[in-house]
């Protein structure tokens, strides 16, 4: 019982750090070597600890793999919470074009919709709205467009200390390789959303 506690332990540890579901084989990838814990008995036993306790989260079950939800009982004090934050959550428009502006900054509108393909009138308006983005000057080409460069907002939100600290391009590569279920996977939506949708 104690290694199944000491297990347990971790389990909880990495479930409340995770934004993607947990699978057996991401947790056997940061094991210690040596170390082996069977994910589905330390999760049964974690969630009887949790209605024993009376929690106001479970984990659950989600796309092969396991996260930590709160309970729809609390959504109410959750949202409302949120509501009172400000936090914002980007929609996948803007987190396209704020990927685009903190890689390529300074940049103009005109090389933003070159690259994404469609007008962003509307998402660039509201990235400067939330003060995300900002004007950081004119191109110096025909027209002079403005040029729009991120802002310490930005950092904060991104939890970044400068633009330095963005991935590299080959890192993301890596870090999204394998992983097609992140792309449209909002699970904890289900009993909670920690920002507002732009």
């Amino acid at each position: 019982m104690e290694n199944l506690d000491l297990n347990a332990s971790i389990v909880e540890a990495l479930l409340i750090a995770s934004d993607i579901p947990m699978t057996q084989i991401k947790l056997n990838e940061v094991l210690d070597e040596g170390l082996k814990i069977n994910l589905p008995e330390c999760v049964n036993y974690l969630n009887k600890v949790y209605r024993e306790t009376r929690r106001s989260f479970f984990i659950s079950e989600l796309a092969g793999g396991y996260l930590i939800l709160t309970k729809k009982d609390y959504e109410h004090f959750i949202r409302k919470y949120i509501n009172h934050s400000g936090r914002i959550r980007l929609s996948s428009a803007a987190l396209e074009t704020i990927a685009i502006v903190a890689y390529k900054q300074p940049i103009s509108k005109p090389d933003i919709e070159q690259i994404r393909g469609v007008n962003s009138d509307g998402v660039m308006s509201t990235l400067l709205e939330r003060n995300l983005v900002k004007v950081k000057g004119r191109a110096d080409v025909p027209g002079r467009p403005l040029l729009y460069a991120t802002t310490e907002d930005f950092l904060k939100y991104f939890g970044l200390n400068s633009s330095l600290d963005l991935p590299r391009l080959k890192e993301l590569e890596n870090m999204t390789a394998g992983e097609e279920t992140n792309k449209n996977f909002n699970a904890k939506s289900q009993s909670r959303e920690e920002k507002v949708t732009i």
